[in-house]
């Protein structure tokens, strides 16, 4: 594997998607105010439980990120195999559990004087569905940002793709049942598919037509604007219905956000301490920690909405957890870089 010289800048829109997801919030709630009709509209036109509308918007959002996975990069992980270990054991067998476990301690105790048993059960199915959905387009930012290995960063997202396509749905299923949650595996495993295999497929179809790298690069920078298209419209849509909730509770926002933190804080403190303690190359380590810590809400939305509803207060969870993504995220790359040295080079 070979170090990343690239400068590490990020887009404009990688930078203030915090704000952009802010904005559109706002937007969505001056929307469900002034034209409720609207809103209800895009609500009612499902079949088999998926929401027309909310797929257009969601393919627009995963397909450009599946574009970007390699699978022909995943033969050269043996010359480094403990960071994809410590990626794939915290991705996997530790983070969807924990972030459960943290939705429960929050929602059902924590916060009980506060939150309505019912709406303590939708939260927690969205912060099991971000938990179980690690990072994967935006992980290449993170990765960039810390001078991290951008091939390895590839084989990490790639391999995690080909395990989120069997174990998503299971672990989901299973998290749910555990904490009482009912949810039909018929519509469940039609998201997933929807969501992440079909997607998935299609990029892989994408890259063997286009060849090259290069065409592949390019063909990236001309569907990305639709990704961000998609996530701001969902995310105002979302809204739109969820406005009466928030405007007379919006100090749900501050709660769901709190287990969140907790948890990513958490995960990163656990993969980069395993990952150093492995005498791993910080231009591995770095990136390693950064995923399992991010989450694909592209995903978790989609589903969350398949599942349970676009006014659901599992959509709105997983809305919440891509409004404090970015500010998270920054400050885990800010302390990578402090830390580069403690880290062996190569």
């Amino acid at each position: 594997m070979t170090e990343t010289t690239a400068d590490p800048a990020m887009g404009t829109f990688e930078r203030y998607l915090s704000l952009w997801v802010s904005l559109a919030m706002l937007v969505g709630l001056g929307i469900g105010v002034m034209a409720p009709g609207l809103v209800q509209a895009i609500a009612a036109a499902e079949v088999a439980s998926i929401n027309l509308v909310v797929a257009v918007l969601i393919w627009a959002m995963v397909y450009p990120m599946m574009v970007g996975v390699d699978f022909g990069a995943i033969s050269g992980v043996a010359r480094q195999p403990k960071g994809l270990i410590v990626t794939l054991a915290v991705n996997w067998l530790i983070k969807p559990f924990t972030m459960a476990l943290m939705a429960v301690l929050f929602f059902d105790h924590v916060f009980a004087p506060w939150i309505a048993p019912e709406d303590a059960a939708q939260y927690t199915a969205g912060l099991i569905l971000l938990g179980a959905a690690p990072c994967t387009a935006m992980v290449f930012v993170w990765s960039q940002l810390t001078r991290g290995d951008a091939t390895y960063t590839l084989v990490q997202v790639s391999v995690n793709d080909i395990i989120m396509v069997f174990a998503f749905a299971p672990i989901v299923a299973f998290l749910l049942g555990v904490t009482e949650i009912s949810v039909p595996w018929e519509t469940l495993v039609l998201a997933t598919v929807l969501y992440v295999v079909l997607p998935l497929i299609a990029g892989l179809l994408t890259r063997r037509a286009l060849g090259s790298q290069k065409a592949v690069e390019r063909f990236t920078a001309r569907v990305k604007p639709w990704s961000v298209v998609g996530l701001i419209a969902t995310v105002a849509i979302l809204f739109g219905l969820q406005g009466e909730v928030i405007l007379a509770r919006p100090l749900v926002i501050v709660l769901i956000a709190v287990p969140i933190l907790v948890q990513s804080y958490g995960i990163f403190a656990l993969a980069y301490g395993a990952a150093y303690a492995l005498k791993v190359p910080h231009r591995i380590a770095a990136p390693c920690a950064m995923i399992g810590t991010s989450n694909f809400f592209e995903l978790a939305v989609a589903v969350a909405i398949s599942l349970f509803g676009l006014n659901s207060g599992a959509a709105l969870a997983t809305v919440v957890g891509v409004l404090v993504e970015v500010p998270v995220m920054l400050s885990l790359v800010a302390f990578a870089n402090r830390t580069r040295a403690r880290f062996p080079a190569a």
